[in-house]
C-alpha cells in the first residue's frame, strides 16, 4: 500500500509535535537532575527556583555574629551625628557648653528656636525672601539639571555617535576634579556672560554638572534596544520613546538625581557670585547667625536641624530607589 502524502498543514503539525517531544525530554532530564521524583510531581516553578539557585557564601555561623557586630557598630557611629544635632537643638545654652557634651538633652526647651524667630523678624530682609530664593533656586536647577542631563545621555547610551567614547572619556575626567578647582573658571565665565550677582550664577554650574550625565549614561544603557526598536515601528519618534519609554525606565536614577542636586543646591550660600542681600538664600542668611558668638550657638543648633530636616526626608520617602540606582548603575 503506497504511502499517503502529508498535507502542508500536517507537516507542520508533525513539525510541532516532535518540537513538544523534544522540549517535554529536556525537561525531564533537568527535572531528574534536581529531584529524583517523577517530572509530573515536580512544579515548573522548583525547576526554576532550583536551577537557578547560586552557591551560598561559605561563612560560619561566628563570622556572621562579627559582621553583624562590625555593621552594627558603623551604623551607631553614623547616626551618633544626627543625634547630637537633633538634641543640641533643644538644649539650653549652658547644656551646649557642658563638657564633655552629653547625646542626649537632659532638660528640653523651645527657647532656641523662639531666639531664631526673634532674629529672622528683625533682620533687615524678610525671612520669606530668602526662603522664597532657596526654593525657587533649587526647584529650576533639579528640574533643569534632570532635562538636560537625561536628554544628552540618551544618545549617548543608545546610539553610536562619531567621538562618543572621547566624549565619555571627558564627562569621565571632569568627575575627578573638585569645585574649588573649578570655581574661578566658573566665575570668569559667569562674569562674561554678566551673570554675576543673578540667580543663575547658581543654577547654570549645577545644570551644566557631569555627574548627572554619566549617572544616567550608565542606567540608560541597560534599556534594551529591542524595546526601543519595537516602538520605532510602532511609529514613535525619538522624542516620544525618551519620555514615555526611557525616562520611565529609568525613574531610580532619575530620583537619585534629584536627591543630589537638591540638597546640593539646599545648602548652596551663593556669596561668592550673589551680593545683593534681596537674591541671597536661606542658608547664607542662616550661617550669619554664628557670626553673633557664643550667645548665639543655641540659635546656631536649631538651624542646623531645620537645614537638615528637608534633605532626610526626601531621602527617606525615595530611599529605595536610589539603592536600587546605585545597585544597578553599574551593570550591563
Amino acid at each position: 500500500m503506497a504511502k499517503r502524502k502529508l498535507t502542508y498543514e500536517e507537516k507542520i503539525q508533525e513539525k510541532l509535535r516532535k518540537q513538544e517531544e523534544k522540549r517535554m525530554r529536556r525537561n525531564e532530564r533537568k527535572a531528574r537532575s534536581i529531584d529524583s521524583r517523577p517530572f509530573a510531581e515536580i512544579s515548573s516553578f522548583k525547576i526554576m527556583i532550583k536551577s537557578r539557585r547560586r552557591k551560598r557564601v561559605n561563612r560560619s555561623r561566628a563570622g556572621d555574629i562579627i559582621l553583624f557586630i562590625v555593621l552594627g557598630f558603623a551604623g551607631i557611629l553614623s547616626v551618633l551625628p544626627l543625634v547630637l544635632i537633633v538634641s543640641n537643638a533643644f538644649k539650653p545654652l549652658d547644656e551646649i557648653f557642658l563638657y564633655p557634651p552629653n547625646f542626649i538633652v537632659r532638660n528640653p526647651t523651645l527657647n532656641n528656636f523662639r531666639d531664631l524667630g526673634i532674629v529672622l523678624a528683625t533682620s533687615l530682609v524678610p525671612f520669606s525672601r530668602y526662603f522664597f530664593n532657596t526654593v525657587m533656586i533649587t526647584i529650576i536647577g533639579t528640574v533643569g539639571h534632570l532635562i538636560i542631563a537625561s536628554m544628552c545621555a540618551y544618545p549617548l547610551a543608545k546610539y553610536k555617535l562619531p567621538g562618543n567614547k572621547f566624549i565619555l572619556t571627558l564627562i569621565t575626567y571632569s568627575l575627578m576634579f573638585p569645585a574649588a578647582v573649578t570655581a574661578i573658571p566658573h566665575f570668569l565665565i559667569l562674569n562674561w556672560f554678566g551673570l554675576i550677582n543673578t540667580h543663575w550664577s547658581i543654577i547654570l554650574p549645577v545644570i551644566a554638572s557631569s555627574l548627572g550625565l554619566y549617572l544616567m549614561r550608565q542606567t540608560m544603557v541597560n534599556v534594551p534596544t529591542s524595546l526601543l526598536e519595537s516602538a520605532k515601528l510602532d511609529g514613535a519618534g525619538e522624542f516620544t520613546i525618551y519620555r514615555k519609554i526611557v525616562m520611565p525606565l529609568v525613574k531610580p536614577a532619575s530620583i537619585t538625581l534629584i536627591i543630589l542636586n537638591f540638597r546640593s543646591l539646599w545648602g548652596a550660600e551663593g556669596a561668592v557670585t550673589i551680593f545683593s542681600e534681596q537674591k541671597k538664600m536661606l542658608s547664607y542668611a542662616l550661617s550669619q547667625i554664628a557670626t553673633a558668638g557664643p550667645a548665639r550657638q543655641g540659635t546656631l543648633a536649631a538651624v542646623s536641624l531645620i537645614m537638615i530636616t528637608v534633605p532626610i526626608i526626601m531621602f527617606i520617602v525615595s530611599q529605595n530607589h536610589m539603592i536600587d540606582t546605585m545597585a544597578h548603575s553599574g551593570m550591563k
